[in-house]
């Protein structure tokens, strides 16, 4: 009997203990369909945070401004769901705003502001055990949010003004730009953070120049993009071992690309300054070109500004900044590059990242 009783027990003290826990992601192995989209529209100075409707295919193009009767701020740069609140990285207005997941509602507005008060020109985000990590520009530096009390809890040193990030392991591997390096040029390092001290602990020196965004696949290959040095070095792809924390190999003249995205680990690089055709795709574990152009029925992208893939579907949305000024496009694409369905985000200007909500 009393075996009996701990049997019942058991999952229920689990279960409690899950509920308790608002900020960790479930462990699943099926993603339940999106219900919709969220999309961040990062503007020429007004940001506007849109929802489209996946069953109705309706879009209301200032949704956060629908529900808060206020606006965003200016230039929002990336857009992270962890748990069930959203961050919106909002590089000029120079804060982390702090959404409910579910309806967009404000929550708090976290000022990132250096020693001084300057701003300090947040980036991008990532999460990690119930913290938001934040690169930003200005100080070269990430910074850490602690999700429960949303409030900054510790500021990382690491190479000069960061962009994107990866996790593997327990390690973040941050891509060190040094954009704004107008003497010396742009940097070609990546800086490993442990993150159980928070502390830089290595710095990788790669090929690619001034690089932008880092992507893991499933083995720990970090594929690095950078913009090169504006014409004078093109850019370029460099693929870094988590493992040995050392360049495994340059992807070469064939891959001049400054963003890239994986999921399941396939890549898909961009470019959103022009270059030919709208997205490479290529198999990680294979290293293997999948197709030279992603988009197969004659559909035309003017200028790639965002591509976020729905890991359930398999789905691939390519956001469209058209001339930068005018309202852009979301298009869908199912996973062999044929058009599904496309809609404005106006009044968004600059489309730079959807969120799959379901």
């Amino acid at each position: 009997m009393k075996n009996d009783f701990l049997k019942w027990l058991l999952p229920i003290v689990i279960l409690l203990n899950a509920c308790g826990k608002d900020d960790v992601k479930p462990i699943t192995t099926v993603l339940t369909a999106a219900k919709g989209l969220y999309v961040l529209s990062e503007g020429g100075s007004d940001t506007k945070l849109g929802y489209y409707n996946l069953a109705t295919g309706a879009f209301t193009g200032d949704f956060y401004r629908q529900q808060n009767s206020d606006d965003l701020g200016q230039t929002g740069n990336d857009m992270l769901q962890y748990g069930s609140k959203l961050y919106i990285v909002m590089n000029v207005s120079s804060n982390i705003t702090v959404l409910n997941a579910a309806n967009a509602a404000l929550i708090k507005r976290i000022d990132f502001k250096t020693g001084s008060g300057a701003k300090k020109f947040p980036r991008y985000a990532i999460g990690y055990k119930n913290n938001i990590y934040v690169s930003s520009t200005k100080d070269s530096s990430v910074t850490v949010i602690d999700t429960a009390s949303l409030s900054i809890v510790k500021t990382i040193s690491v190479g000069p003004n960061p962009e994107g990030m990866a996790i593997v392991g327990n390690s973040l591997y941050v891509a060190n730009s040094g954009g704004y390096n107008f003497i010396d040029g742009p940097d070609s390092t990546i800086s490993v953070v442990n993150l159980s001290t928070q502390i830089e602990i290595n710095r990788i020196k790669i090929g690619t120049k001034n690089p932008q965004k880092i992507e893991a696949n499933s083995v720990g290959d970090l594929y690095v993009s950078g913009y090169g040095d504006f014409g004078a070095v093109p850019a370029s792809v460099s693929v870094i071992s988590s493992a040995t924390n050392t360049v495994k190999k340059e992807l070469g003249p064939d891959f001049p690309y400054a963003f890239v995205r994986i999921c399941k680990d396939v890549a898909y690089f961009y470019n959103n300054y022009g270059g030919a055709g709208t997205s490479k795709v290529y198999n990680t574990i294979t290293n293997a070109l999948v197709r030279s152009e992603f988009v197969s029925d004659g559909t035309v992208i003017t200028t790639p500004y965002g591509l976020n893939v729905d890991e359930q579907s398999g789905d691939v949305y390519i956001n469209d900044a058209k001339d930068y000024t005018s309202s852009g496009f979301v298009t869908c694409f199912d996973k062999d590059g044929k058009k599904k369905f496309l809609f404005s985000v106006s009044p968004g200007v600059n489309p730079n990242k959807v969120l799959f909500i379901r």
